[in-house]
């Protein structure tokens, strides 16, 4: 090369020349990290403060133990009692520790409920914005593009972002190991992604460990081909090792809380698929073969659509363009497509199904779907006008891609606003016990027919406590840890064997609370629906109980479907049979006579 073929910058006199540096690469991220970042903030943030709570497994089962943790007292399940064991301690403690230390600065019990909740919003975040990163970087940018839209604007991720539920946190964790798993040509982090997968089946849910091997068995294929099988052998010793050292923290602390070595992970897949007659997961409900098509579509509606299409058309892409396909990018493609089909499949076929069943996977579902919208833009983009698709106006697909984003994300929109507005009264309904002089230490809060919508004792003050009456419903209800003054009392109840618990849904008397002992008492009305002997319209006994608050609570049965599945506003421009229609969720009152008061 001859001297005349560089080019010298010039100096400014007083200076010395520099060796020059290549440029680095610009980054590969269509929408950069930051503002990756805080869309994902405020998105899973939003969730945090108004998504209503839809599975009362997240209250009784996780936030009550909590509450035990931080406050003494608190509602406790059968799981929990050291003959069944199938809820982890550790995953409790980790969010006891968020709620105590944010006491301190809190003046409310509800304060706390939120903090943690946002905690979550931001762990979610952070995992999100971790795996976008890897897709732009390893996959493509626009797919890690597509990655974040259906993640911040899908109403499935508005309900799982922010949940106190192991099937949350394993999604969080298989956001992390899905990453490690992407990055393996920048450096090998087999061992990495083992460990989170682990993560979250030890600590969250072992169902979730599935997913891992798709990817697992991708590591050992490579291996094997490429001769360097020993090295990845290490990788997956080293990751199965530092899953047994979490497994052996959790036996502990469990051990702790029990008062014997038992290992939960196991406690759980031995419950759920080996019970037995009378036992197991269907004695809880079942439902038909489509649940999931049905949630999953309005969960996510188009983007859901897009990822159950991507293994026919990675398939058809390999067909039909396999100058652009080879088989090493074909087998990743495939790999990363497998898990969410694995999942999907898996708990289809199960009997009991359930909304929160399908969290773990939906870092996955969303993955499939940019996949899918991405092959759909590179085909759809040709010009080549040998191809029937390369003789349609640009501006005509242009339009087309837009309208699809559009209803995805505005179809998302509305199913959102539509679940906050029509079942967010729990959480408010309780605020103004905050306020009443009346409220003293031993009172209750009864809970009937909506005792499933209780919102946690977070939102109890003053010591005052939830309690049961008789309603229609005839399975086991939860029953209250010792009161516990200090943790040594503690830890005392929860090695305790409590009473009227088993593990076949069999109704015990001794959970209920006579009505006469209620000093509160949180009911919902609906006009159109009949009451009955068990559960009468207890808002319209006026000499008994005196309205405190009511929110608007969507009657679902006088609503239409539209109304039903979205928002709709109430407009004198929308037709009387699309509107939606009101229940009314209240916290009434014992009446007192003034000579009671005094």
């Amino acid at each position: 090369m001859s001297g005349k073929d560089i080019r010298v910058p010039s100096v400014p006199q007083g200076h010395t020349t520099a060796r020059t540096k290549p440029r680095p690469p610009p980054p590969p991220f269509l929408l950069p990290l930051h503002i990756t970042l805080y869309v994902c903030v405020i998105s899973n943030g939003i969730a945090a403060f108004l998504a209503p709570i839809q599975d009362c497994d997240e209250i009784f089962n996780f936030w009550e133990p909590a509450h035990y943790l931080n406050h003494g007292y608190g509602l406790q399940t059968w799981e929990y009692s050291p003959v069944y064991s199938i809820r982890s301690w550790l995953y409790i403690s980790f969010h006891s520790l968020i709620g105590k230390a944010a006491s301190f600065a809190l003046a409310k019990k509800s304060s706390e409920f939120y903090f943690i909740r946002f905690f979550l919003a931001m762990v979610c975040a952070a995992c999100e914005t971790k795996l976008y990163s890897a897709i732009c970087r390893n996959l493509n940018p626009r797919i890690g593009l597509f990655f974040i839209m259906v993640v911040a604007f899908s109403p499935g991720m508005f309900h799982a972002s922010a949940a106190f539920l192991p099937s949350s946190f394993t999604m969080y964790t298989s956001m992390l190991g899905l990453s490690a798993f992407l990055d393996w040509r920048k450096s090998q982090k087999t061992a990495q992604g083992i460990m989170w997968f682990g993560l979250g089946a030890i600590v969250g849910w072992p169902f979730a460990g599935a997913l891992l091997l798709p990817l697992l068995l991708e590591e050992v294929a490579i291996g094997f081909v490429s001769a360097n099988l020993r090295k990845v052998s290490l990788e997956i010793l080293n990751g199965g090792l530092r899953c047994l050292a979490i497994l052996i923290a959790e036996v502990a602390v469990d051990y702790v809380f029990l008062g014997k070595i038992t290992v939960v992970p196991w406690n759980i897949v031995a419950y759920n698929v080996f019970g037995g007659e009378g036992r197991g997961p269907e004695i809880f409900g079942t439902e038909p073969w489509t649940f999931y098509i049905r949630n999953l579509i309005l969960n996510f509606n188009v983007w859901f659509i897009l990822a159950i299409s991507a293994g026919p058309l990675v398939l058809l892409q390999a067909i039909l363009r396999s100058h652009t396909t080879n088989n090493e990018t074909l087998l990743r493609t495939l790999t990363l497509i497998s898990p969410f089909y694995m999942w999907f499949g898996i708990f289809t076929i199960q009997p009991h199904k359930e909304e929160r069943f399908m969290y773990p996977a939906y870092p996955f579902l969303a993955l499939n779907a940019a996949i899918s919208f991405h092959m759909v833009l590179s085909y759809i983009s040709s010009s080549n006008p040998k191809e029937l698709i390369g003789r349609v106006p640009a501006k005509l697909k242009l339009a087309a891609v837009m309208s699809v984003l559009l209803l995805a994300i505005n179809g998302g929109l509305l199913r959102t606003l539509g679940m906050v507005t029509a079942y967010n009264a729990p959480l408010k309904v309780l605020e103004p016990l905050g306020r009443l002089e009346i409220v003293h230490p031993g009172d209750s809060v009864c809970f009937g027919k909506e005792w499933y919508r209780f919102p946690s004792s977070f939102f109890l003050p003053g010591g005052l406590r939830a309690k049961f009456i008789r309603s229609e419903f005839r399975g086991l209800l939860p029953g209250e840890f010792l009161d516990a003054p200090n943790y040594s009392a503690l830890l005392e109840s929860t090695s305790r064997i409590p009473e009227g618990m088993n593990d076949r849904n069999e109704e015990d008397e001794g959970k209920y609370t006579d009505i006469s002992q209620c000093s509160f008492l949180v009911d919902s009305y609906f006009p159109g629906r009949e009451a009955t002997p068990l559960e009468p319209h207890y808002i319209e006994d006026e000499p008994q109980w005196d309205v405190v608050s009511c929110k608007p609570f969507l009657d679902a049965s006088d609503t239409s479907l539209l109304g039903r599945l979205i928002w709709i506003p109430d407009l004198p421009m929308i037709p009387d049979r699309l509107r939606r229609r009101w229940g009314h969720h209240c916290l009434l009152r014992r009446h007192t006579t003034e000579s009671e008061a005094a």
